[in-house]
């Protein structure tokens, strides 16, 4: 079949359906839902003008950080609107060209979300191992490369995406059983051999977030003996202090996400709500619990985001 063929069958509208077999409960699980999101957003968004407006903050760690608010907005975003409106008002249907940009975009995130967290695990490795070296290593130029680096290694990767969902004929197939599009939910409605996509979404998966994640491991291995090399026990607590933030968002990233990735796949004795319930909380919970986790355990964004709110507050 012609490429015309495979992209005038692509529907107009795809439908989302929500949570299949619970739509009982759709009303109930808007509330904890739309509580996270505003959390989620309102921490994120203090977070990022705190950078922002504190040239204090203005170092590798707090740069990465500001990095991760941003993606978390976009991830959380891409999502929970259209979940929200599934939720409350069974409006489900959404054009193809919105399902497939928010494919892009959730799929864009997460990848992004995984390669910041990659270069502030190699920031916590200098500032450990190198600290006298941690400038010279990081400065405001290399910081800006890796950032582009990162935000063009997860367009490339998931562009394609978008691609090979259009080349697939759907046979007038348009009910999506989730609350978002992505990719390997949009490519099962395809009447054709889904292959193709089968393959490279386990490729990109693995070349993005495996990888990142092994690499990861490997620059905190290195932090521990690098720690417990340190002459006082206090000196090593106050190192490990460091990462602990660090570590808990990377916990709640990773984990949710490779469950959800190898279920989808893998995992078909599943029940589909229970995987769908845990795709939602895979794009709410880390946006929502990495501002407030960096807020509690580093001072500094504490006393800067405090200061934004009393500057703010004076012009009201």
């Amino acid at each position: 079949m012609s490429w015309a063929n495979h992209s005038s069958s692509v529907p107009q509208w795809f439908f989302l359906v929500g949570v299949p077999g619970l739509e009982e409960f759709h009303l109930w699980f808007s509330i904890p839902l739309c509580l996270m999101y505003a959390v989620a957003l309102l921490g994120n968004l203090a977070l990022l003008v705190a950078v922002a407006l504190d040239p204090a903050l203005h170092q590798p760690m707090y740069v990465f950080l500001a990095m991760l608010a941003a993606t978390d907005v976009v991830l959380s975003c891409s999502t929970v609107p259209k979940a929200l409106s599934i939720f409350w008002f069974r409006s489900g249907a959404t054009s193809s060209g919105a399902c497939l940009a928010q494919v892009f975009f959730v799929h864009f995130a997460s990848a992004t979300e995984s390669g910041i967290l990659l270069a502030m695990a190699f920031d916590r490795y200098v500032a450990i191992c190198k600290p006298l070296r941690h400038a010279s290593i990081l400065p405001r130029s290399v910081i800006q490369k890796i950032g582009l680096a990162v935000l063009l290694r997860g367009f490339s990767v998931v562009v394609t995406f978008v691609f090979l969902l259009r080349r697939l004929p759907y046979c007038g197939h348009q009910v999506i059983p989730h609350t978002y599009c992505e990719h390997m939910g949009v490519a099962r409605l395809a009447c054709a051999d889904i292959t193709v996509n089968v393959v490279y979404g386990l490729t990109a998966a693995l070349s993005t977030l495996g990888v990142d994640s092994v690499l990861i491991c490997v620059s905190y291995v290195l932090i521990v003996r690098a720690v417990f090399r340190l002459p006082s026990k206090e000196a090593r607590l106050k190192a490990l202090d460091t990462c602990g933030s660090h570590l808990c968002v990377i916990l709640m990233f990773y984990t949710p996400a490779f469950f959800s990735f190898f279920t989808h796949r893998f995992g078909h004795s599943i029940p589909r709500h229970l995987h769908i319930l845990l795709a939602n909380l895979y794009v709410i919970v880390p946006p929502m619990l990495n501002p407030v986790i960096y807020g509690v355990k580093t001072k500094r964004i504490r006393e800067g985001v405090a200061r934004w709110f009393l500057q703010a507050g004076k012009h009201f």
